[in-house]
């Protein structure tokens, strides 16, 4: 198991993970002591459980802005896709159609051609 030390508010702390994943957790680390780090420009010295809180909602407001555009994105592609799967679905038509139409103008011209043959 692995550990990886980060700095949050400047208190050091020691973090177990899994192995291969200590860069992970430093990188989550720094994010949310980059929010610490705003939240003390904008409200001053507050205790240091009430600033985790208030880090912790910001990260947390964030992760549900994302998820809500997330799904948004994903209604708007499975739109998509139906909108493909409906002009495959008409290509195919109008393909069947087409071939319909030429079969009969090739049957015409052979039935013409054949009349002036004969003549």
């Amino acid at each position: 198991m692995g550990q990886v030390s980060v700095t949050i508010n400047g208190r050091a702390y020691t973090v177990g993970c899994d192995d291969g994943q200590e860069d992970h957790i430093a990188e989550l680390a720094s994010y949310l002591n980059h929010h610490v780090d705003q939240l003390n420009e904008s409200v001053g010295s507050v205790g240091n459980g009430r600033l985790m809180l208030l880090a912790g909602l910001m990260v947390a407001d964030e992760l549900s802005e994302s998820l809500a555009r997330l799904d948004e994105l994903e209604t708007e592609l499975t739109a998509i896709r139906e909108q493909q799967t409906s002009l495959e679905d008409h290509s195919k038509n109008f393909e069947a159609h087409a071939v319909q139409a030429i079969d009969g103008v090739t049957t015409r011209i052979e039935e013409i051609a054949g009349r002036l043959a004969a003549t």
